[in-house]
């Protein structure tokens, strides 16, 4: 096994376990808060795919998915197109709202595809690219996916936890 094999790996989880928190739920799931101040399904994988969607094609020297592909249009929030959720406060968690779990498995499934792209052309030492001076030390493309990676694990974990929730109601 490469290293772009190993992300493509751990992006493949992620995919599975947002569809493991998405598929089937009716809307009224998927915007379900287990408190008024707690991330909303929908929210949370809206977010996740938005933050991957951003870190991917900034790294990638290219447009979102979210932008390019219509789908800021289609999800119609009520927030700037280049929103990702971070730093979100408890209204604007709830603005997140979807007709369908497949507008977010759509959306998801489109990232998800432009992601693997990506890391499966990487090769030699790609990972070493500094893609962020912002930071001290410089963040290199293998700390920036990892990042994804471990953000995006844990908001679908929380998806999936939940929808357990909602499910043992």
């Amino acid at each position: 096994m490469n290293t772009a094999d190993l992300l493509i790996d751990a992006f493949e989880r992620i995919q599975e376990s947002v569809h493991g928190a998405v598929e089937g739920l009716p809307a009224e799931d998927l915007h379900a808060r287990v408190d008024p101040g707690a991330n909303s399904i929908a929210w949370l994988v809206w977010h996740l795919t938005r933050i991957q969607d951003d870190h991917i094609a900034d790294a990638a020297g290219r447009e979102q998915v979210w932008s390019a592909g219509g789908w800021a249009q289609r999800f119609a929030l009520p927030f700037p197109v280049e929103a990702t959720g971070f730093g979100h406060s408890r209204r604007q968690v709830g603005q997140v709202r979807v007709d369908s779990a497949g507008l977010l498995l759509g959306y998801a499934d489109a990232v998800h595809e432009r992601t693997v792209g990506f890391v499966r052309g990487l090769h030699g030492s790609a990972l070493d690219r500094v893609v962020d001076e912002a930071w001290n030390p410089p963040v290199t493309l293998g700390v920036r996916l990892v990042s994804v990676i471990a953000d995006d694990l844990q908001h679908a974990g929380q998806a999936a936890f939940v929808r357990g929730t909602l499910e043992r109601r």
